[in-house]
């Protein structure tokens, strides 16, 4: 480990300033629901979340600068405001698994609530623990850039974007208006349409074939959502999504209906209608399933999901061997500085170096251990041993996970942090390891996404949380007060993140029972891509149920990316798995960045030019991705609760157009005008 030399902190260990204090808690704690709840619909919705340190910075930054606030409250402040959207990533890529996989009849009881909220605090107080154990050693560690940490401290020293929060703030009104009049339907928010393929009969060798079918043709769906996160994770990765989405509607499934529409019994369909309340006689239900547009859509989720599936395992698997050297590295790492943390214990340790104690960090470790032994024992009725092998796989990958989390948000950020591949690692085992026990039926899927759902959490808190020490660290911040600030905030996260969680599910449900599609999780508005995964995983291995030729046929095609040299095999594979709507969107907002950028290299911009525009368009784009999933929270909200609102009766896509193209402008012109005047001068020459 290469040790940091002369390192001199903003503010030095030995001034004392306000920092823990409880207004800085409070903002903190809003800031970390608000965004946990952003990233909550995002992650459902798109399955990707973006990182909340540089909004909760700019927001927290904002409103303490008009209180007077110092720069280490902003700093404790930003830590808490930003855990939400870590304790939120770990919960939606695994509690819809619990229904999707038939655990749960219905998302919400006052019993799955506490299951929830327990396995959120046992795994972010996890993190915490862990975090804490290795923060000394690898904050200070010279070799591990921590990029995002960097970033997010510039901007509290330079005050770069103090200014910048009315960027934010703006744009989450552009995006909460446009939302609102999509849910209006002020505009027509997506347009599709089916082309029939002639029917013919294909002849071989053998007996010929009747075949019939079509392809379906759609837009973008005009979610500011979704433009944000394509603006955000760039044009190259946008397209690979993208990608996904054209192989499943433009190849797959078209493929797929063609053949197999013949022999398809719809009739099953028409029941499965009515028992879900989307159609009210049989009569109508025939009448939804013979709509072309359902019978494609059918296909897709019934035929290229589990592809897709197999595409995401190999994918996963694929991303874990890129970083074998970076992951080894961590895990190995990880034992030695537990040794170093621990060696270190009675020394005197100056302010900016104090963790919280190393015996509550023991007992927190423990405790959690004991809730994931009684998650899997008394609330789901494993056997002894099987609940003790929980916790214990629990805890040993929980450690080692963190470990690795914090090593990778070290070199790439938090943002590029690949937790989904850490948790389906720890599916595939703890399913195998369940196996091997003899654990079966429900008992078994569900203490194996318990095990997972708390690694996930933990992972996902480790992270973000040694990303903001670091942050810390440079700034001279207290670390004890940001790990308890931290627990707080996990604390209030587990208790309150499950509620729009439930309200995203039950209202997409009642959406489609008014707009005649089957909604909730897996549904084409909410698919919950890594819950889904998780629970097919867990399903397939312990059940025995899963559609393994299609899983196969998904692996194989993965494989075939690789040998292509795609350069991530898991975006494209999470695209076919989102509806095309969706990756369209997220592929505009690609080349709306695309355009940014094209024009930035045209009129040769400076470093410190381009470094200002790009933080102004991620502080508009993360104000559309925030705007839209307040409102769109507030809607579902009101659509659970059975509230009718009035809708436009002939909306026109010609609107959503002219909104795309606003949506564009002001992603590139804004930030490019901005910008101007931020280049250094050039020097004199002699």
């Amino acid at each position: 480990m290469a040790e940091e030399k002369n390192f001199v902190p903003f503010v030095s260990s030995e001034t004392r300033m306000a920092e823990f204090t409880f207004r800085g808690l409070i903002i903190g704690l809003v800031l970390a629901l608000v965004l946990g709840a952003a990233n909550a619909y995002l992650g459902l919705k798109a399955g990707m979340t973006i990182a909340a340190t540089y909004p909760a910075a700019v927001i927290g930054m904002a409103i303490l600068r008009a209180m007077n606030g110092t720069i280490l409250e902003e700093n404790f402040t930003r830590t808490v405001g930003s855990i939400g959207e870590s304790v939120a990533a770990g919960a939606i890529f695994t509690l819809p698994a619990f229904f999707i996989s038939g655990i749960w009849e219905n998302f919400y009881t006052p019993g799955h609530y506490a299951i929830s909220a327990i396995i959120m605090l046992t795994g972010g107080v996890l993190g915490i623990m862990f975090v804490a154990l290795l923060r000394r050693v690898m904050a200070n560690d010279a070799s591990l850039p921590f990029p995002e940490s960097q970033a997010a401290a510039a901007i509290h020293k330079t005050g770069q974007t103090g200014s910048g929060s009315k960027y934010l703030f703006w744009a989450m009104g552009l995006g909460a208006v446009i939302k609102a009049m999509g849910d209006f339907r002020l505009f027509l928010p997506v347009y599709r349409n089916f082309i029939h393929f002639k029917e013919q009969f294909i002849t071989g060798a053998g007996e010929a074939i009747k075949a019939k079918g079509g392809i379906l043709l759609g837009s973008p769906g005009l979610k500011p959502a979704y433009v944000g996160v394509g603006y955000i994770i760039g044009p190259k990765l946008a397209s690979l999504t993208f990608s996904g989405g054209v192989i499943a509607w433009g190849l797959l499934t078209p493929l797929a209906l063609y053949f197999i529409m013949p022999f398809i019994d719809f009739g099953a369909w028409s029941q499965y209608l009515m028992d879900q309340g989307i159609a009210a006689t049989m009569a109508e239900a025939q009448e939804k399933v013979n709509d072309p547009i359902f019978q494609i859509n059918a296909t897709w989720k019934s035929v290229t999901r589990p592809i897709a599936i197999g595409g995401m395992l190999v994918g996963t698997i694929w991303t874990l061997w890129g970083m074998r050297g970076s992951l080894a590295q961590g895990i190995s790492r990880s034992i030695q500085d537990l040794k170093q943390s621990a060696k270190g214990g009675g020394l005197e340790i100056e302010r900016i170096e104090k963790d919280i104690k190393f015996h509550w960090i023991m007992i927190g470790i423990v405790a959690a251990a004991i809730a994931t032994f009684f998650i899997a024992s008394a609330i789901f009725g494993a056997e002894f041993m099987t609940a003790l092998i929980a916790a214990i796989v629990m805890v040993i990958f929980g450690f080692f996970f963190a470990a690795v989390s914090g090593y990778l948000v070290g070199i790439i950020g938090s943002s590029n942090n690949p937790i989904s591949g850490l948790t389906i690692s720890t599916v595939v085992v703890t399913a195998l390891l369940m196996l091997v026990l003899g654990a079966h039926g429900e008992s078994g899927i569900a203490s194996t996404l318990a095990v997972a759902a708390v690694v996930c959490v933990s992972a996902a808190v480790a992270g973000e949380m040694l990303q903001d020490l670091k942050a810390g660290h440079i700034l001279g911040g207290t670390p004890w007060k940001m790990q308890v600030g931290d627990i707080i905030g996990v604390i209030a996260a587990a208790a309150v993140l499950f509620i729009p969680i439930f309200i995203l599910h039950e209202g997409d449900i009642a959406t489609g029972k008014q707009l005649g599609y089957i909604g909730g999780f897996g549904s084409p508005e909410l698919p919950a891509p890594q819950a889904s995964l998780m629970a097919k995983l867990s399903q397939g291995i312990i059940g025995g149920n899963m559609a393994w030729p299609l899983i196969i046929v998904g692996m194989l095609m993965s494989v075939g990316f690789i040998l292509m040299q795609v350069k991530s095999p898991m975006l494209v594979a999470i695209g076919m798995y989102l509806p095309l709507q969706t990756t369209f969107a997220i592929f505009i907002g690609g080349i709306i960045k695309g355009i940014l950028q094209y024009y930035q290299k045209k009129k040769q911009h400076s470093k410190e030019r381009i470094e200002k525009t790009d933080n102004i368009g991620i502080l508009l784009a993360s104000g559309l991705i925030a705007g839209e999933a307040l409102i769109g929270l507030l809607f579902a909200g009101l659509a659970f609760g059975e509230v009718e609102w009035w809708r436009f009766s002939n909306p026109s896509y010609l609107i959503s157009i002219i909104i795309f193209v606003i949506i564009g402008i002001v992603l590139v012109r804004i930030p490019m005008k901005r910008s101007a005047g931020s280049e250094k001068p050039a020097e004199k020459s002699e």
